[in-house]
């Protein structure tokens, strides 16, 4: 059926990825090539900095399908989270943006600060029906030499590792912690987090080490049945 991608920004002039509709159409492209047949475009929704007005979104989304050659890889939109001010108002009040037409939603936290109660929100949202799915778990520095803590987040929400750092792009410490990881099991997708064309290299290159590592049944069940289990409300083992 093809891969599942969970993260990009792929969709054009609204945060730090595709600057024009060339380049979305482009790396999607590029991303077909990479045997992606589903492609979760997750623009940025960060508090004073990247905050499109989702209207716009939609539009830009709309825009693309029409610009692009093909139809592959279908499009599904959601949006990449940052655990900030407006993601607790957003949560409080039932609007946190999910992917669409899922009980799944893609979020970071700042690499150098685990928000308090972290673990606690996240089973709430468990518990809710919600599944939160934790963007580039590699880049947190609380989780580096912590794999306990890694376990008790890991149990309320998914982990997606950035193929990019898997193929050591990312920085020594964040490649090492990728893999480790996917090496114990922690991680449970990837995605590509495409931001401009080079990067489907780099993603080529991580999907390229698991399946040297790990074998290729690991490449299909973190870029293709995980992600799919995901969107269909699941949280994978």
């Amino acid at each position: 059926m093809g891969f599942v991608d969970l993260h990009s920004h792929v969709l054009y002039g609204v945060d730090d990825g595709a600057p024009d509709s060339s380049t979305a159409v482009a790396m999607l492209d590029g991303l077909a090539a990479l045997g992606i047949t589903e492609q979760c475009v997750t623009p940025h929704q960060k508090s004073g900095q990247y905050l499109p007005d989702w209207d716009r979104i939609e539009q830009t989304l709309s825009q693309l399908e029409t610009q692009r050659k093909t139809t592959h890889p279908t499009l599904r939109l959601g949006a990449e989270n940052m655990w900030d001010d407006v993601f607790y108002r957003r949560a409080a009040d039932g609007t946190v943006p999910h992917y669409r037409d899922t009980p799944a939603f893609l979020f970071e936290i700042s690499p150098s600060l685990m928000p308090v109660g972290l673990a606690d929100r996240l089973f709430k949202f468990r518990m809710a029906g919600a599944v939160p799915v934790m963007a580039h778990p590699e880049r947190y520095q609380a989780l580096w030499d912590d794999d306990e803590l890694a376990r008790t987040l890991r149990s309320s929400c998914a982990f997606v590792v950035d193929l990019g750092a898997v193929g050591g792009f990312h920085g020594k410490r964040e490649t090492k912690a990728a893999r480790h990881l996917l090496e114990t099991g922690l991680a449970c997708a990837v995605a590509t987090d495409a931001h401009q064309l080079g990067d489907l290299q780099q993603a080529a290159a991580g999907l390229s080490w698991i399946d040297k590592k790990l074998g290729h049944a690991a490449v299909v069940r973190l870029f293709d049945h995980a992600p799919r289990a995901i969107l269909a409300g699941e949280l994978p083992d």
